[in-house]
């Protein structure tokens, strides 16, 4: 049942990401919105009269709670899985971009919360030399384990599924539509394959087609999503580089693969480069030592770091956030806070003298683990 109410407040008109997870919030849950009184919409920060009765207004609209009954047939006669903010099954990493989708909906087999995940974007219409950059790099990531991101669209975006297919990888694509479909056809093959391999996931309900505005929508997922963002080949003015601006808001790791300097379809990437917003990479080995994943390959160092904490001896507040990082990726500031009952103020000073004694390991966008 509660389903139904999460589909219903994704369909109530003018209620975006923000204003559906604040609305949630206040009331307890996508149902309590349904059934809440005008008196306790207006207590709510940023909900004045007007937009309470609009509220209502589009709450008490049957069509919108019958619409959401038609995407639960849907969602159970295609086996797909609807994936609420709430739940722990949502990409976690995705909860930290204040715009992040409130509902998504994904049909696969794999891991939407992996321990290690990249997004590949770049030109729609490569060289024979992005190409070759694609299938190197990501068959140099071959039993890394990686998740491999991107939006299945023409050019780089399907050369990457393509060769996380071919190399064992699991990879998801990122769809500007309902999943009743795949845009571009052409991608069908290579999508049904990544269905046993990774899947196929969007925020959009069935019917809803590939419309223009909705591929910024889909480009701030594949930023949001991922740990580090790997561009190859765009134009000055390419979409890559819109995600890649994204991904630098989230304070994601951006990388991007050099051209030659009189090379159109390298001078964004050249460009972004330049002005330091994005790492230059060369090869897989770049990647993993800049983002410290270099020790994939050393299992037996993996497990001394691991255990190096437990010689350590910890006062009550380090070992409480010590424990709250246990078994865990990677945890946001405000959770650490929460868990370990610590003012923000307090939290950042010791999980800093953590960091310091090589505990703790700062990951962008104020996310820590244990190193």
């Amino acid at each position: 049942m509660e389903l139904l109410y999460q589909i219903g407040l994704t369909l109530i008109n003018g209620v975006g990401d923000v204003t559906a997870k604040n609305l949630v919030a206040y009331c307890g849950s996508a149902e309590a919105v349904f059934k809440e009184k005008k008196s306790r919409f207006l207590k709510i920060p940023g909900i004045a009269a007007k937009t309470a009765d609009l509220l209502l207004n589009e709450i008490n609209n049957k069509a919108l709670l019958k619409r959401a009954e038609e995407e639960i047939e849907f969602i159970e006669n295609n086996k797909i899985t609807p994936l609420f903010y709430t739940d722990e099954a949502y990409p976690q990493r995705l909860k930290y971009c204040s715009d992040g989708p409130t509902l998504l909906y994904f049909k696969g087999d794999t891991n939407l919360n992996a321990e290690r995940v990249i997004s590949v974007v770049g030109t729609r219409t490569p060289t024979a030399y992005g190409k070759q950059v694609v299938e190197d790099f990501i068959a140099e990531l071959k039993g890394s384990g990686i998740l491999v991101l991107s939006g299945l669209a023409y050019g780089i975006d399907v050369m990457a599924h393509k060769a996380a297919l071919e190399s064992g990888l699991d990879t998801v694509g990122i769809l500007a539509h309902g999943l009743d479909r795949v845009y571009p056809s052409l991608n069908e093959p290579v999508a049904n394959k990544m269905l046993k391999q990774g899947g196929l996931l969007t925020e959009f309900m069935n019917g809803t087609i590939p419309d223009k505005e909705n591929f910024p929508k889909r480009n701030r997922i594949v930023a949001g999503m991922c740990d580090a963002l790997i561009v190859v080949e765009s134009k000055m003015k390419g979409g890559s580089l819109i995600t890649a601006e994204i991904a630098n808001s989230y304070n994601k790791d951006v990388f991007a693969f050099p051209g030659r300097n009189n090379d159109e379809f390298s001078s964004g990437c050249n460009g972004f480069i330049k002005r330091n917003k994005a790492i230059l990479i060369e090869s897989a080995a770049d990647l993993l030592y800049v983002m410290v994943w270099d020790d994939t390959k050393n299992p037996d160092k993996k497990n001394k770091k691991s255990q190096l904490p437990l010689l350590i001896d910890l006062n009550e507040k380090e070992q409480s956030i010590v424990d709250s990082l246990k078994d865990k990726t990677g945890v946001h500031i405000d959770e650490i806070c929460t868990v370990a009952q610590l003012s923000m103020s307090e939290a950042a000073g010791l999980l800093l003298q953590l960091e310091f004694s090589n505990i703790v390991k700062s990951l962008p966008g104020k996310i820590y683990s244990l190193n």
